[in-house]
């Protein structure tokens, strides 16, 4: 596990001190150059104001707390917003809000004038698409890749989709279309554990870092250059690829569907996220007719850490004033 907070009992009355984070709003470009200790500082800082903020408007904190480190690491990683993340639903994108220039209007989020609760383009930049409704992520991502295809604009698309919202129809219908048209498109599959159930231990992280290094995509496409041309010899190779994955990650329905399966991660360890998430994003789609497509399962637990008892977690979402 990356930085462990200690557990909460109540809600902050006073405003954190929040240095790194104070720095990083004044000087946004600061973000891209923190090592992995600043982002895990970063990251509580982050959290702390977020409690504090929601104590004080209302809003949801349970999603928003569960993507904290997630939200850093991809920002950091990120050249946003000339790339491009959609948040699925949109309740989980304070962490988002904090970091992108509206720090100081948090007070405000869901009052009349305010900031939206969600993430809304006329707001800001940052925000690629207004959401409210969850499963259509992946679509839009979907759509904002292509179009930088073809308008051949390097640019970096990532959809943020949760283990509650993958399961709607139009998620699944984006998932297929996606396999088939191939953008250059990084799908995070957010698990908070509240639905899917997940693999640990060494093992899986260990497969984990090694199905999303470049040098194993590379051996991967060009073998599989070499292996098409012998159909028994391909569909050895195919078969002997998904078991081995399918040991250590459920990953074999993504697999099926066009997608590089690569996970889980513990999605608040960013000694896990940043080098994974930014050995996905630094590929390059495959000289191929279709750009590579890839996407990425993430474990969070939604709410983390407990400012109130798992019981109270998983009833108290959201506050209101």
């Amino acid at each position: 596990m990356g930085y462990d907070l200690p557990m909460i009992d109540s809600f902050p009355t006073v405003v954190p001190d929040t240095p790194l984070l104070d720095l990083v709003d004044s000087q946004r470009e600061y973000l891209s150059t923190l090592k992995e200790d600043q982002l895990e500082q970063l990251a509580e800082e982050v959290r702390r104001f977020l409690l504090f903020s929601v104590s004080q408007s209302g809003g949801h904190f349970g999603a928003g707390l569960g993507v904290v480190e997630l939200t850093v690491a991809l920002h950091h990683i990120l050249n946003t917003p000339e790339d491009r993340i959609v948040w699925d639903v949109g309740h989980q994108t304070y962490p988002h809000k904090i970091l992108t220039n509206r720090r100081s209007r948090m007070d405000s989020i869901r009052h009349k004038g305010g900031l939206s609760g969600f993430p809304k383009r006329s707001e800001s930049e940052f925000d690629t698409f207004g959401v409210g409704h969850s499963s259509t992520s992946i679509s839009a991502a979907m759509g904002m890749a292509l179009a930088a295809q073809q308008q051949g604009i390097d640019r970096k698309v990532v959809a943020v989709i949760g283990d509650g919202a993958i399961t709607g129809g139009m998620a699944f219908e984006a998932l297929a279309h996606a396999g088939h048209v191939r953008p250059n498109l990084l799908v995070i599959l957010n698990d908070n554990q509240m639905s899917i159930g997940h693999n640990t231990g060494g093992l899986a992280t260990y497969f984990a870092k090694i199905w999303a290094s470049p040098t194993y995509i590379a051996l991967r496409e060009g073998s599989k250059k070499i292996l098409e041309r012998v159909r028994t010899a391909w569909d050895l190779a195919k078969k002997t690829e998904e078991q081995m994955k399918s040991l250590v990650a459920p990953g074999m329905l993504f697999e099926e569907l066009g997608f590089n399966y690569v996970g889980p991660l513990d999605g608040h360890d960013l000694s896990q996220l940043v080098p994974t998430l930014r050995a996905m994003t630094d590929l390059r789609p495959p000289v191929t007719p279709y750009p590579y497509g890839e996407r990425q399962r993430i474990l969070s637990r939604r709410g983390r850490p407990g400012r109130l008892s798992r019981s109270q977690q998983d009833r108290g979402q959201s506050t209101f004033r």
